[in-house]
């Protein structure tokens, strides 16, 4: 029987932390897939996770996100990067707790500054600057709690943050 497949690391963070970015960048570092569950939702619907907030509302995404970072967590082997709101589902939580986990941290200002007025994210319709201050006090314990290390993105270019992970990665037995 093979052994059961499971990401190199996993990525966590707030909107604006640079999740994505990072996360292709260090797949290609470490030779590796990239998968991002935020698409693999929108591409199990065949729509935009703006339109299932508007048509189905928050709780159906959390529902579909559940599922698909769990399926993501049992099959994929390489760099896994998570939506912003992923860690508030319990299930998921229990689950990081097998896996490394990079919470990717970015001050408020950074964020913002990032994030700018993207529409296609729906928790940050309106006052963007509030709205990311009130997720990242929510959110962040719960980064915390499922990060096996914690890395900065403030001001930091992209393959600076990609080294620092990579190595963390190199060091740490999965």
């Amino acid at each position: 029987m093979s052994e059961p497949s499971a990401p190199l690391v996993v990525l966590v963070g707030p909107p604006g932390a640079g999740k994505s970015t990072v996360g292709a960048a260090l797949a290609g570092r470490l030779g590796v897939g990239f998968r991002d569950t935020d698409a693999d939702v929108e591409a199990c619907t065949g729509t935009s996770i703006s339109d299932i907030f508007v048509d189905d509302g928050e709780q159906r995404f959390r529902e579909l996100e559940r599922d698909a970072v769990l399926a993501a967590l049992a099959e994929h082997q390489g760099v896994l990067c998570l939506g912003g709101g992923a860690v508030v589902c319990e299930p998921v939580r229990a689950a990081l707790a097998e896996h490394r986990v990079v919470h990717l941290d970015v001050g408020i200002s950074e964020a913002a500054r990032r994030v700018g007025l993207n529409t296609a994210r729906p928790l940050l319709l309106g006052n963007v600057r509030g709205s990311l201050r009130t997720l990242l006090e929510a959110r962040r314990p719960l980064y915390e709690s499922v990060a096996t290390v914690t890395v900065s993105t403030d001001g930091r270019p992209v393959d600076e943050v990609v080294a620092q992970i990579a190595a963390h990665v190199q060091e740490e037995p999965s």
